[in-house]
């Protein structure tokens, strides 16, 4: 049917497309005509988008006074309906709590999951189950809060193990006081809404209190919890200056997007949560982030001081308008990372990248970084085959060439080939690579030729390759070198062809592959070359000479590169090599003087 948008007003607000009376989207605008237009014009849209616009027959609107207002009824739609093609955070299960019985006489400390924290004796929630035992074991550790249930502490006679190991005051016997513990459990909830600094600052000024009070043993008691905690800070702590920061690390990867947010409070990693979603989402990076973070956060409770993102948004400010709408709080976001919280970031972009790793199969990399070399260099064929070829040699010497073919499978290493070079091109570069490439097509009969040749060189090994397949080769396979950059740095190459530089960017799974496959041959060819050389080490002149076993002989070659220089060294030089005595150099010398 026609979509009349005329009707569509030009305010903020948010919009939702229907397929067969089925929400399939929901977006928010500062404009809504402006933006749901985008949806219908001609120019070409993503696939995502390019479907919406095909299966919409029918468009509703809604209008806010701010843009920070739609966005947040933008989330709370999305939660509540979940449409087909948005970023759907799904997660039904419930958040781990630290919750306080507080209607027993002897409170008890321990973890309980909910949607919703219910009562003012829960806090959270935590990211993870294991960020409450964690701070349930500092909790104990300072205020020595009982955690049994109460079927167990109404049966005890005498301490358990958590009293032997400073960790509970044994109320079950009464160890402490209904008062004193009543104070512990005030404190150790203070603990929990407030920073670490507040909390040690509030027990120096109690333990003085109960100084001047001539409470000297509780006044002890509070300056050996106050001690705990230094230690636990000392412990746990690797960067004290993040009292309450949460890092929000978005990466994509084979058009998949990994997220890791982790929570970091007085300098300790509270907890971490991971995404896996399809498709490369930083191409929207503002949706992506709004959806992220206001999923995330249930309550003002949970909000950090500051955010950081490893990616800029557009508009951060709307972020922050609409979490100080909600929360009434407001909280600094930031994408520029300083030297202090490089660390932090690093681990969340590792983790990040660990979820598209742990998601998808060698065969999916391979088979994604060939269609994105397919795409980049305009081929058809779309079962494309790669051979990499390189040259190795030792000091001009045993020089070796190898041949590896990789396909959308990976590496195909029945199809691994090694060429001996002649001992009158062993040295060459340029000519070894004409010899080996003539081979190679000598063999094309009963090995096909692949689609693209991959030369690790610079411009004269490609011109000496493209002139032997024009010359020999009907249709050439496509003829590509690899020239490694400024100081050979990874990640600097650049990749020519017959018409000059193609450009790729570094971090494509193309190029990557490229890189992959020229390290290959690279590897292939110098443990060849190593395994000739040993072998021409084992067959030399220097068998012939009593008491130079395989050991001192390898020591020797490695020393002097070769038997020439050997010859000519005098008995002190060769003194210098491990192992090797006076009486053997004069052996040596002996040897090859006469």
């Amino acid at each position: 049917m026609a979509l009349d948008l005329k009707r569509v007003p030009n305010t903020p607000g948010i919009y939702k497309f229907f397929s067969k009376n089925k929400i399939i989207y929901i977006g928010k605008a500062k404009d809504l005509r402006k933006r749901v237009s985008s949806y219908f014009g001609r120019s070409f849209k993503d696939r995502k988008t390019q479907q919406i616009k095909i299966l919409t027959d029918d468009i509703e609107t809604f209008s806010t006074n701010t843009e920070a207002e739609a966005l947040l009824l933008e989330q709370s739609l999305i939660k509540e309906n979940l449409p087909r093609f948005n970023i759907l955070l799904r997660d039904d299960k419930t958040y781990p709590y630290i919750h306080f019985s507080m209607d027993h006489k002897y409170p008890s400390i321990s973890m309980k999951r909910s949607k919703h924290a219910v009562s003012k004796n829960f806090f959270g929630p935590f990211i993870s189950a294991q960020a409450v035992k964690s701070t349930i074991k500092d909790l104990q550790k300072i205020y020595q809060i009982r955690n049994c249930s109460d079927a167990t502490f109404n049966n005890r006679s005498r301490p358990c193990i958590e009293h032997q190991m400073q960790r509970c005051s044994a109320p079950c016997v009464n160890l402490i006081s209904e008062i004193s513990y009543q104070g512990d459990i005030l404190s150790s909830q203070n603990y929990l809404s407030s920073a670490g600094k507040k909390t040690k600052s509030l027990m120096i000024a109690q333990m003085k209190k109960l100084a001047d009070q001539h409470e000297f043993e509780r006044a002890n008691e509070i300056k050996k919890r106050i001690k705990s905690l230094d230690i636990l800070y000392q412990e746990q702590s690797f960067n004290s200056s993040l009292i309450s920061v949460d890092f929000f690390t978005c990466v994509s990867k084979l058009d998949r997007t990994g997220i890791c947010i982790l929570s970091v409070r007085d300098g300790k990693i509270r907890g971490t949560k991971t995404h896996y979603l399809k498709g490369n989402q930083l191409h929207d990076i503002d949706n992506l982030y709004q959806s992220l973070i206001f999923s995330y956060y249930q309550n003002s409770f949970s909000l950090p001081k500051k955010i950081f993102l490893n990616t800029k948004p557009r508009n951060i400010s709307l972020i922050k308008q609409a979490i100080k709408m909600k929360f009434d709080r407001g909280v600094s976001i930031s994408a520029s990372l300083n030297s202090h919280i490089r660390k932090v970031a690093k681990l969340g972009r590792l983790n990040a990248n660990q979820v598209i790793e742990n998601r998808i199969n060698q065969a999916d990399k391979f088979s994604f970084a060939i269609k994105d070399l397919i795409s980049k260099l305009a081929l058809a064929n779309k079962n494309l085959t790669i051979e990499g070829f390189d040259v190795s040699h030792h000091g001009g010497k045993d020089a070796v060439a190898s041949a590896v073919r990789f396909s959308s499978h990976g590496p195909e290493k029945n199809m691994y080939r090694l060429f001996n070079i002649p001992k009158e091109l062993s040295g060459n570069d340029v000519g070894s690579m004409k010899h080996v490439l003539e081979r190679r097509i000598n063999k094309a009969v009963m090995n096909p030729l692949p689609d693209i040749i991959l030369i690790d060189g610079g411009k004269l090994q490609l011109e000496a390759a493209l002139g032997i397949f024009l010359n020999q080769v009907k249709k050439p396979p496509m003829i590509l070198s690899i020239v490694k950059g400024s100081k050979r740095v990874r990640s600097t190459e650049t990749i020519l062809s017959k018409d000059g530089i193609i450009e790729m960017s570094k971090d494509s799974s193309g190029f990557l592959l490229l890189q992959q496959i020229r390290d290959e041959s690279h590897r292939f060819a110098i443990s060849n070359n190593r395994k000739k050389k040993n072998k021409s080490i084992k067959q030399s002149s220097l068998d012939n000479i009593k008491g130079l076993g395989p050991k001192k002989k390898k020591d020797l070659m490695n020393y002097f590169k070769s038997i020439q220089s050997i010859k000519s060294a005098s008995v002190d030089d060769l003194c210098k090599v491990s192992g090797i005595s006076i009486k053997l150099a004069n052996e040596i010398n002996i040897f090859y003087r006469s």
